[in-house]
């Protein structure tokens, strides 16, 4: 589990008081995802969600999959850090090596994401890029993915939380009603 079942259980608590998993695509995101892929000349780009069980594709490109096994995603071990995790080669890595994702398709080689995290605390999941050819990644790339990744944090916060907000604040004024 992601450190401990304390912070995975207050991880998962924000992620689902997002209403976001299994939502329709939303433009916005994908905007961002298209220009990662764009940027980095990648032929796979996601926003990919950790859920208990699995990872939740909210925005893709290059990718016919929705979800795949959380065991076997790679963004659970970037959301373990605040740091863009980087994978050159990954069938030079023990922790991807036999993975079924780089041993078949979309045969992984080249794997970096940058965690997003809402309200500065909890890492729902990543923006990563994926190619199917090892690469090297710079310092530029690193700061530039980290740069797409904040604005996938703010449109997830804005698209979101004010939705949410907007929501109770209906419920509230909904319970007022009835109770005249």
């Amino acid at each position: 589990m992601y450190r401990d079942d304390v912070v995975e259980r207050a991880r998962m608590a924000c992620l689902r008081n997002l209403n976001i998993l299994d939502t329709a695509a939303d433009e916005r995101l994908d905007q961002v995802t298209c220009l990662a892929a764009e940027h980095f000349d990648v032929a796979i780009s996601v926003l990919s969600l950790v859920d208990t069980e699995r990872q939740w594709f909210k925005s893709k490109v290059g990718l016919a999959a929705f979800q795949t096994p959380r065991c076997h995603a790679f963004c659970d071990h970037t959301i373990r850090s605040q740091n863009v995790m980087i994978v050159e080669d990954a069938t030079k890595d023990e922790r991807f090596a036999n993975n079924p994702l780089v041993l078949g398709d979309p045969n992984i080689r080249f794997y970096a994401g940058t965690p997003i995290t809402i309200d500065n605390t909890y890492r729902i999941g990543s923006l990563c890029i994926i190619d199917a050819k090892p690469r090297q990644f710079k310092d530029r790339d690193v700061a530039k993915l980290v740069s797409m990744g904040k604005t996938m944090e703010r449109l997830i916060s804005q698209i979101y939380l004010t939705s949410d907000v907007l929501e109770r604040l209906a419920d509230f004024a909904n319970q007022d009603v009835a109770a005249r």
